[in-house]
């Protein structure tokens, strides 16, 4: 399959938020609240650093995951609603456990040395689409999909993301309100490569119907 450059990748994301920018900051706002509540223990201690804990433990990843699939929903043709970001307590317990499992594979990689858990972070950069497409999966067979399509294809989205640090820096400039419209376009952006991504490498090694012809069926699923 023929790979689109990244930087129409970026175009056809900024046509899908044509129209929803204001919805799209207010999405972002209200994400970065939710991290920044869930690191709050960095900053408080007592009883308002156990809140923040619980908060950063038990609600940011869910919202996280809201944010890729809200974005994904959108370039899909979707109206970008507010309400969409907590989409994942619909399926909390599932959604929850899978986000959590993804970050803890990547601490672990980091623990060995910064690089090797950068790469695992872009191996696991499809789980959350990869789980609202196919829900029924389990948490670990999808972060294992998701390694298994990043496969050939971490680099480019790394560089993706790297072409966004002109925007970046902008955005320090403006005491980062700038972040609130440039996340969406970088989710946007990668809701768009995972478009491409899952048409060249489909969901199939850990589905459930299929999981016996799965190239990857005994993969070691901790350290993909």
């Amino acid at each position: 399959m023929m790979q689109t450059q990244n930087h129409k990748l970026r175009a056809a994301a900024r046509t899908s938020l044509a129209h929803k920018r204001g919805t799209g900051a207010v999405i972002s706002l209200l994400t970065l609240i939710a991290v920044i509540l869930g690191s709050g223990s960095i900053f408080f201690d007592g009883i308002i650093a156990h809140v923040c804990t619980l908060i950063g433990i038990f609600i940011t990843p869910v919202m996280t995951y809201g944010l890729f699939v809200l974005f994904l929903r959108s370039f899909r043709g979707e109206a970008l609603k507010i309400k969409g970001l907590f989409i994942g307590f619909q399926n909390y317990a599932k959604v929850l456990k899978t986000m959590l499992l993804m970050y803890l594979y990547i601490a672990l990689w980091t623990l060995l040395l910064v690089v090797p858990g950068i790469v695992k972070a872009y191996s696991y950069a499809m789980t959350p689409y990869i789980l609202y497409d196919h829900p029924e999966m389990r948490a670990n067979d999808v972060i294992a999909e998701s390694a298994a399509m990043m496969d050939g294809y971490k680099m480019r989205l790394f560089l993706m993301d790297m072409s966004f640090i002109g925007w970046g820096l902008l955005c320090i400039l403006t005491l980062g309100v700038g972040f609130l419209w440039l996340i969406p376009c970088m989710q946007s952006a990668r809701a768009a490569f995972y478009e491409e991504v899952r048409e060249a490498a489909p969901v199939y090694a850990f589905h459930p119907y299929a999981a016996s012809s799965g190239t990857y069926a005994n993969m070691n699923i901790a350290f993909a």
